[in-house]
C-alpha cells in the first residue's frame, strides 16, 4: 500500500455531514489536538498496543532518514489507553492529511472512564504500508529517534511529549517508557 493515504481515507467509513464523531488518538493526538473538538474524554480502546513501529518522513523525519512514531499493533489482551475526541465530520480533511503517511481510518469501540461506550475512528499504519519499519530493539528505536528530524521538529520531542501525555492519563506503557530512558542516556 501506498504511505499517501489521503484519498484511501476519503472513501473509507464515509462520513455524514453534520453528525459528530468520535476519534481515538493514542499518539501525537494526545498532546497535540491541532484541531477543533466538540468534547475531549479520555479513552481506552481493547486488543491493541502502541509501538513505535511506524517511519516519519513527513512529519519527524525526512525520506533520506525516517523518524519513528506509533502505531498499533493487534494484541490480545491488551489496552491502549488515549484522548477520544467528538469532533465535525469537516475536521477529517485535516486529520486526513495530518495522518497520511501510511494510516487508514478504522472504526472501534471506546471504552471511556466512567464505564460508558462508543464506537469512533482510529487512525492505525498496518504493517503493510510503505512507511512501516516494524519492530526493533527499544535502544535501537531510541537511538534512531535521537538523530530524527523533519518538519514536525526533532523525533526526541515526539517521544518525550507523548511518554508526559501518558504519564498524565496515569497509564503506564513499557515500551514508550523504555525508549524515552534509552533516549535520555542517549542526549
Amino acid at each position: 500500500m501506498t504511505a499517501n493515504t489521503i484519498e484511501i481515507n476519503r472513501r473509507r467509513y464515509p462520513l455524514e455531514a453534520g453528525k459528530p464523531v468520535w476519534l481515538f488518538g493514542y499518539g501525537s493526538l494526545i498532546f497535540k489536538a491541532d484541531f477543533p473538538f466538540l468534547d475531549r474524554r479520555e479513552a481506552s480502546i481493547e486488543g491493541w498496543s502502541r509501538r513505535f513501529w511506524q517511519g516519519s518522513c513527513d512529519h519527524r523525519g525526512t525520506p533520506e532518514a525516517p523518524g519513528r512514531v506509533v502505531t498499533l499493533i493487534e494484541q490480545a489482551g491488551a489496552c491502549c489507553r488515549g484522548m477520544a475526541y467528538r469532533v465535525s465530520p469537516d475536521v477529517f480533511a485535516h486529520l486526513d492529511f495530518r495522518e497520511k503517511n501510511g494510516y487508514l481510518r478504522f472504526m472501534t469501540p471506546l471504552h471511556f472512564g466512567d464505564g460508558s461506550r462508543a464506537e469512533g475512528l482510529v487512525y492505525i499504519a498496518a504493517s503493510d504500508n510503505a512507511a512501516f519499519l516494524g519492530a526493533a530493539p527499544e535502544r535501537e528505536i531510541a537511538a534512531q529517534i535521537a538523530r530524527s528530524c523533519g518538519p514536525s521538529g526533532p523525533n526526541r520531542e515526539y517521544l518525550l511529549r507523548l511518554a508526559d501525555a501518558i504519564r498524565s492519563l496515569g497509564d503506564h506503557d513499557p515500551h514508550v517508557f523504555d525508549i524515552e530512558r534509552f533516549l535520555l542516556e542517549y542526549l
